[in-house]
């Protein structure tokens, strides 16, 4: 790490005398090569994605100047392959677009590849779909060129809206290719995307390892860990639990807790009990200083999925104990719905609502001479005006019963009532999402 820390130093510091202003300083940037530039510009974005925030600085630095460094060289400076190059991997570096057109509108001598430039242009403007094909088949052209884990990488993003799969391999070799460096974070955050949006579980979790191993302090971190937690709960019958502490046992306490109660709040929306009781016990596992607020967070995400559960009551007891000021306004809502939810659980049934008629309780009509006589005649016989209304049946309780009416408008009642409530509990959860 000292040895990181003292070549990365002592690389700003070559680079900031090349570009300072000072006697002979302004002489010296017009003559320095681009491909040069770009190379401090791809270290100081490696060192970004490495955990070095405070090269971010820096990288605006180096983008802007070599931007001006490519629209003042001469013509001729391009007869160097490597400036060509330079040229190219700035723009898909997130250097100006315009740039790039720029020079291919003054390349007279037939330095750049027109399809290369071409489909980065299109690219560049949105419209990769329109040259997907001609762009993947530059990409494998120039794989083993300076210029090919770039090409492979942004061949990737345009693919993977067609082909995942596709994509994936592209990204595969971008990743490969350029090891250790800004091009394999972002090959790698973008596979566990893709892998995410296909269900390719087992993939997900091969791309989350190496990520996590390799890129944990990058400022991208907390775009994988959205789309880990995501991979996590969505396909969840997929996932094994030993494989999630697995991956998880790679971050330091701080990150491993926080992920672990994002995987219970998502689990526990999602009605996933079993996955957000597991990360919220493994949450309140990790020591922190600030024990409370966390221990909260973790015993109501685990209160929520414990509500449709025999430890129903338990859960109730967990969530009322939580105070306000432990929660953001977010929880809060998340709170307010699981007590809801769980008082309709818990609450006994109204009596009311059970009334059935009995047979005890239905006045049965006396036997008469003609209803034994309309009784012993075939069925569907017209002749009988009763042939459709059979004793003892719900029609004749509804038709001569009085009874019947009062349980169907107390189970209507009912109905109307768990109606109520769980819109109430719905718009909660809505407050919540928002």
């Amino acid at each position: 790490m000292a040895r990181a820390m003292h070549r990365y130093s002592l690389m700003l510091a070559l680079t900031l005398c090349a570009f300072v202003p000072g006697p002979g300083r302004a002489e010296d940037q017009q003559d320095l090569p681009p491909y040069k530039m770009l190379r401090s510009l791809q270290f100081v974005q490696d060192s970004v994605v490495l955990g070095d925030n405070s090269a971010a600085e820096m990288q605006r630095f180096l983008l802007t100047t070599l931007d001006e460094r490519l629209r003042s060289a001469d013509k001729t400076v391009f007869d160097d392959s490597r400036n060509v190059d330079a040229v190219l991997i700035y723009a898909m570096s997130g250097g100006n677009p315009s740039t790039l057109e720029y020079l291919m509108s003054r390349d007279v001598n037939g330095h750049f590849d027109n399809r290369v430039a071409d489909v980065l242009r299109k690219y560049l403007n949105g419209k990769g779909l329109l040259v997907v094909n001609t762009m993947v088949d530059v990409a494998k052209e120039y794989r083993d060129k300076k210029i090919g884990p770039y090409l492979s990488l942004v061949a990737g993003n345009v693919m993977s809206a067609k082909n995942p799969k596709a994509a994936l391999q592209l990204y595969d070799w971008a990743r490969l290719t350029a090891p250790g460096t800004i091009v394999e974070e972002a090959a790698l955050r973008r596979s566990i995307a893709l892998a995410t949006e296909a269900k390719m579980v087992p993939e997900g979790f091969a791309y989350s390892q190496r990520y996590v191993r390799r890129f944990l302090h990058s400022p991208y971190a907390s775009q994988f860990a959205d789309l880990f937690v995501q991979l996590v709960v969505d396909d969840s019958a997929g996932v094994k639990p030993e494989d999630v502490v697995d991956i998880l046992s790679f971050m330091d306490p701080p990150r491993r807790r926080e992920v672990y109660l994002r995987i219970a709040r998502r689990a526990a929306i999602s009605g996933k009990n079993e996955l957000a009781t597991m990360a919220s016990s493994r949450a309140q596992e990790i020591a922190s200083d600030d024990s409370e607020a966390f221990g909260a967070l973790a015993s109501l995400y685990g209160g929520v999925a414990n509500i449709s559960t025999p430890d129903v009551g338990v859960a109730i007891r967990n969530i009322n104990q939580i105070p306000d000021g432990e929660l953001n306004p977010r929880d809060r809502a998340l709170r307010d719905a699981a007590k809801a939810m769980a008082e309709a659980v818990t609450r006994a049934p109204d009596p009311k609502s059970l009334t059935q008629a009995s047979s005890s309780n239905v006045v049965k009509p006396e036997t008469t001479e003609h209803d034994a006589a309309a009784a012993a005649k075939a069925p569907g016989d017209k002749s009988s005006g009763s042939a459709s209304v059979k004793p003892g049946t719900a029609t004749e309780v509804a038709t001569q019963d009085g009874g019947g009416q009062d349980a169907a408008s107390s189970f209507n009642t009912f109905v109307t009532t768990s109606r109520s409530k769980l819109d109430v509990i719905d718009g909660l959860l809505k407050q919540e999402s928002h």
